[in-house]
């Protein structure tokens, strides 16, 4: 029996933990199905992109996955590469077709802290010259 492989994913202040297991198809966002947690179809292609990428099919998987902070598309984004990092886990020849699609690229951007002094990270507040 093949044991589970787990892929860490962030995106911004999302953060996504992904247990892969073979299994028949059942997918458990935070105790939701992946229907109740991301309701739009956009969001839920996105999420399982990299099993078509590998050409492989999400019915022969079990996901457990646990998301929290940042917003719906942080998640989303965050899941993409926990899974992605979780099918390279379980076999390394996936790691080029992934890596080609761009989905293990962890995007560093984060926002930026406001200054003092200033109303926020770079706007100022109004001058006034009199």
């Amino acid at each position: 029996m093949q044991q589970e492989q787990i892929g860490t994913g962030r995106r911004k202040t999302a953060v996504s933990s992904v247990r892969l297991r073979p299994g028949s198809g059942k997918i458990d966002v935070n105790g939701k199905t992946l229907d109740g947690y991301f309701p739009g179809e956009l969001h839920r292609d996105t999420i399982l992109a990299p099993f078509k990428t590998c050409r492989l099919s999400a019915d022969k998987y079990d996901l457990i996955i646990r998301v929290k902070g940042g917003g719906m598309d942080g998640q989303v984004i965050a899941t993409r590469l926990g899974i992605s990092r979780a099918l390279v886990g379980e076999d390394d020849a996936r790691k080029s077709d992934l890596k080609l699609e761009g989905f293990l690229t962890r995007d560093s951007r984060k926002r930026e802290r406001k200054k003092y002094g200033r109303a926020g990270a770079r706007k100022r507040f109004q001058f006034s010259k009199r």
